[in-house]
């Protein structure tokens, strides 16, 4: 029996699952469980409730859900991360080619934008010209 078995039996009930079923299912013994869902409870993999069954006392085990990308999803566009978080160069956003190149994409890759500008090269630097152009 491993901890990984455990979690594995703990995530398919996302109800919860009774730590007195999770022993009886795993057919280990209850005081092996006990050490396993320690465990889990210390790397907070999940979370406990008590629960009272039948008058007998036993916890209700949560998966912990694993959001740990959820906190850089502001700096994020089209699964590429936004240049300027973490940048050590002092530049100019409007002229940093990294931003601009970020941009760039995402506004290419989005299908719902239409493109109000015509692409042209210069020099082998791309510049946006106006319609009136």
């Amino acid at each position: 029996m491993s901890v990984e078995e455990a979690l594995d039996y703990i995530k398919s009930h996302p109800e919860g699952a009774l730590q007195s079923d999770l022993w009886k299912a795993l057919k280990i013994d209850s005081r092996k469980c006990s050490r396993i869902v320690a465990k889990l409870l210390k790397d907070r993999h999940i979370t406990r409730e008590v629960e009272s069954v039948d008058g007998i006392r036993t916890y209700r085990l949560f998966c912990v859900s694993r959001t740990s990308g959820r906190r850089f999803d502001p700096l994020m566009a089209l699964d590429a991360f936004e240049p300027c978080a973490g940048c050590i160069e002092e530049c100019i956003p409007e002229h940093c080619a990294s931003l601009s190149e970020w941009i760039f994409s995402i506004v290419m890759s989005s299908d719902e934008v239409a493109p109000s500008n015509a692409i042209q090269e210069e020099g082998g630097s791309q510049a946006l010209r106006s319609p009136s152009s």
